[in-house]
């Protein structure tokens, strides 16, 4: 998946980039929690060049976080343009994950 990039081990950092939609959502979901299986800590995601998700998305984020959550672990989101982290913020999902500038 190529809007997916690995960055580092500790913490699991990824890069976004690019759409991630209910077309490619599962796919996304399947890397970053194998990766996560090998080596469980906590998972940043740098947004910087993630241009657009979906409801899918932000499900598929929620469920990355309480797979994290249920080892003691984090999610954080890096760098999200203003316009996706307006979605996060509406559905109120800002309140359960740490959103950085």
């Amino acid at each position: 998946m190529q809007e997916l990039t690995f960055l580092s081990e500790e913490p699991l950092t990824f890069g976004l980039s690019g759409e991630i939609d209910s077309q490619n959502a599962d796919e996304f979901y399947t890397e970053v929690i194998g990766r996560y299986a090998a080596h469980p800590t906590d998972v940043v995601f740098d947004c910087a060049k993630l241009e657009f998700i979906d409801s899918t998305t932000l499900g598929t984020f929620v469920k990355i976080l309480k797979h994290a959550r249920s080892d003691g672990h984090a999610l954080k989101l890096r760098r999200l343009q203003p316009r996706l982290k307006k979605l996060f913020v509406i559905c109120a999902l800002d309140t359960i994950m740490e959103i950085e500038g």
